[in-house]
Parts: structure tokens; sequence; C-alpha cells
């Protein structure tokens, strides 16, 4: 009996039958197909198709999430830009439209206007110039010029250093004795005195060498001096056309010079820079020539040396022996609207609104360090008489403290709630600070603990600068109120 699962006789016999040579001839006239062992794996026919199918879907994704504007003219430009054909063969605008959001998303691009590409190109240049310092042929006295300052600044940074070992010397009990009864004297401030100035808005404010005299500074073109306690008007000076914005007093004068020469120093919004004796109501002399407004003048050290900060984005020196600019010192990348002199003549501070002050060395023209923490225009500067402490007020109502030795911001004031218009060092030892601003507070600050000590108030307007009288006894300011007021402790 045979198995149910083999084939029968007659088929098993005739497979059985069927030789090589029947093959091969099957072979040769194509009825028969031999692999040669290749295969085709299914798997990867399906992956290859799938891989396809995703990145269809991931461009029609990122085609989605290109912005394109409706204006046909952006969208004919942006593909001459990229060098397409701006239109096909009855393309109308909506299929231009998605033509190009196809085109962006396979390239990985996004549409940006010319109106935005123009900004960015704006920015990216403002960045590039940010860290470019020019540095302009100066004229044949400059070498001259920057010896002097060396040869002056030398022993006066040698005396400080020697008053810093002193003071460093002492027993930490009696500099704590010391500190503490400047702190209280300080919260005893009150005012004093108070005299409406003019009757437009003051703009500035500087003591004299002597501390027995306060020059005032007004929109009106004119410039007062007044006696300190008394506030009694001593005269008023006329040579200015338009609004002053600030006044200088020679490190000599009231003290050494003599008052017939250039005592003071003045500049307004036209650019021009008047020096004046302390015995005439009229300018005895003009210094330079600039274009633009001119923001503040400070005389160096030496009292040989006028600066002056300009709106055309530059600052520059000026010999007076020989009435000449020595100096034109470009770097910042908006106006120029802040300077001051470190104690010993070498180093000189700018602040600019382009939210950075800079710190330059006279002696070899060097910016040697960079004050990039505000956020916008830095409008007020300081040294600290230590040498090596600067201070910055800012439009973002910050005041920073920067250490020229580790080249970096040591504290950050959150000063005021305006803009700070002012900044001053207390100018025997750096004691403590003030600060003055738009919110029409002046504000006392201790420089060891950074602590506020006395918020100063009684102005009805912003105040537009403050200053320290040389002898420490009394603190100014001047508001856009049209008065100045004294402090002083009770």
């Amino acid at each position: 009996m045979s198995n149910g699962g083999d084939p029968p006789p007659a088929k098993r016999a005739a497979h059985v039958d069927l030789n090589d040579s029947e093959i091969a001839s099957g072979i040769m006239k194509g009825n028969i197909n031999i692999s040669s062992g290749e295969a085709m794996d299914a798997t990867d026919i399906a992956a290859d198709r799938r891989d396809m199918m995703v990145a269809e879907f991931e461009r029609r994704r990122k085609a989605r999430l290109v912005s394109v504007p409706t204006d046909d003219a952006e969208v004919k430009a942006r593909f001459r830009m990229m060098g397409e054909p701006i239109c096909l063969f009855g393309e109308g605008p909506v299929h231009r439209r998605d033509r190009l959001k196809e085109l962006l998303a396979e390239r990985g691009e996004t549409f940006t206007s010319a109106a935005e590409k123009q900004a960015e190109e704006e920015t990216k240049a403002k960045v590039e110039a940010q860290t470019d310092i020019w540095y302009h042929e100066g004229p044949a006295e400059l070498p001259a010029v920057r010896r002097f300052i060396a040869n002056y600044s030398l022993p006066r940074a040698n005396q400080r250093l020697k008053a810093a070992r002193i003071q460093q010397a002492k027993p930490d009990p009696e500099k704590y004795a010391k500190t503490q009864e400047l702190h209280k004297n300080l919260r005893s401030l009150v005012s004093m005195a108070s005299q409406i100035g003019d009757e437009r808005p003051l703009s500035y404010c500087c003591f004299s060498p002597d501390s027995k005299i306060l020059a005032t500074c007004s929109w009106s073109g004119l410039s007062k001096l007044w006696s300190v306690p008394s506030c009694e008007e001593i005269r008023v000076l006329r040579g200015h056309s338009t609004r002053v914005g600030a006044m200088a007093f020679h490190p000599q004068a009231t003290l050494s010079l003599s008052p017939s020469c250039a005592n003071m120093a003045s500049c307004d919004a036209d650019g021009v820079v008047q020096l004046w004796n302390l015995e005439s109501d009229t300018p005895i002399q003009s210094v330079g020539d600039h274009d633009q407004r001119v923001a503040r003048v400070a005389y160096h050290p030496s009292g040989r040396f006028l600066a002056s900060t300009c709106f055309d984005q530059s600052w520059r020196l000026w010999d007076l022996e020989k009435n000449a600019e020595v100096l034109y010192q470009e770097g910042h990348t908006a106006p120029v609207y802040s300077v001051s002199f470190q104690c010993d003549g070498s180093l000189v501070a700018t602040g600019g609104m382009d939210a950075c002050a800079r710190v330059w060395d006279l002696r070899t023209g060097r910016c040697v360090m960079l004050c990039d923490g505000h956020l916008k225009s830095v409008l007020a500067t300081d040294f600290s008489p230590n040498g090596y402490t600067l201070a910055t007020g800012s439009e973002d109502n910050a005041v920073g403290v920067w250490d020229l030795r580790k080249k970096e911001c040591v504290t950050s004031l959150p000063a005021h709630t305006n803009l700070v218009s002012g900044v001053v060092y207390e100018p025997q030892d750096g004691g403590y600070l003030v600060t003055s601003s738009y919110d029409n507070f002046i504000k006392v600050w201790s420089t060891t603990t950074k602590a506020p000590l006395k918020t100063l108030g009684g102005h009805t307007g912003r105040v537009m600068a403050v200053d320290i009288s040389p002898d420490g006894k009394y603190i100014a300011s001047v508001s856009y109120d049209r008065t100045f007021k004294l402090w002083a402790p009770e």
C-alpha cells in the first residue's frame, strides 16, 4: 500500500526521466529561467520608500513654516536674488509663492525682505565697527605731547601708590572708625541752600578748586558764578547763543593761576568751546572748530590740555598753550557724551551713546579697556582718587563700577528709576559716590559696602548734574526746575 504523500507512479517516472540535456535545451530556448544566486530583499525596497516619504513630509513641513510675503514684487525680487526664474509659463502669484516656499525649504533658508536685510547688514556693520578702533595719524606735536603726559603722570602715580601703602598699613580699627564717622555725616545731609539759577533749565554745575565758587550752566546760553555757601551771584558769563552743556575749572584756578588767565572752559550745542577768565563776563578765547554738538569738556590734571566730546562720534584733546588740536580720536560708534581724566593724568575715560565706555592711555594712544556692560547710553563717567576704579552712569538707570586692574565690572548698582545724569566720587579719598538722576533724586553711596547711605530729595524736576566740592564739605545739584541746591551735613 503506497503512502498518500507520494506522487503517482506515472508522474514520478516523468520526473526521474528528465535529464540534463533537456534542461539545457529549455534554458537555451528561454523557456526555463535559472537564477544566478542574486536576490532582491523586499525589506530594502520598503525602507527606501519609507525614507522617501519621510523626506517628502519633512520638505512639506518646512515649506509650511516658511513665511513668504503676499507682495508679488518682493517674491520676484527674492527669486532674482537667488538666481531662479522669476516667472514660469502660466504661473500666477499664488503658485509663485508656493514655488518660493518649496525652494526656500529645500535650501534651508528663510525669507528676508530688503528692509530686513538692510537692517541686518547695518547691525552687523555696527558690531564689526564696535570691535575696531580707528587710529588716525596725529600731528607732528603728538609724540612730544605723549612724552609730556608720561613724564607728568609717572611721579604722580608714585605718590598715589605711596599714599595707598600708608593707608593700607593703618590699623583696621582706625580705618573702620573713620569710615563710620564718614557714613554718619553723610546720613545727616540736608539742603542748606536753594537758589533759582536762571529763567530756563540748568544743565551743569561744578565747584572751583578752592571750593568757594560754584559755576552753573543754563539752556538760555548763560553761565553764572555763585559764591559758596552764601549762593550770591558773582558774575554772569555771556558768550554762548544756545544751550550750554558743561563747564570746567582749570585745576589751578582760584589757587595759583592768575585771574586774568583762562580759568574756565565751557561748551554748547552748536559745537562752540569758550575759555573764560575770572575778571570778565565775555570769553577770552575760542577753542577749535567742532561741526556738531559738544556735550562735555574736561581739563587734564596738568591744566595744559582740554578734552572735548563731540556728537560726530569723536573726542578731541587740545593743547591750550598752542591752541591746537593734538588728538582726534574715534572709536565709539555713536555720539560721545562724557569724559573724565584719571588723577595721574595718564588715562582718560569716555562714555558714548553706543552703550559703551572706553578707557584710553594718553601715553600710547591705545584703548586699554572697553566697558560694555550697559544697555543704553553712557552719560557720565568719573575716576576714583584711587586711580583704578571707574564709575559710569547710564540711560539704563544703572551705575557700573569698573576695576581697571581686573578689566571688568565689579559692581552694577540699580541706582535709580530713570536715567543717571551724573556720577561723582568724593575727590579726596573716594570714600563715597554721589549719583544724580532724572527721577528727581540724588543718592549717596558707600564705596566700601556699595550700599546707599542717603537719598536727597527736594528738586521738583529731573536732576541734570551733581558735583562735590574739593574740600568735601558740600554737594551741589542743578535741576530742570531751574534751581540749584547746596547739600551739607546738619
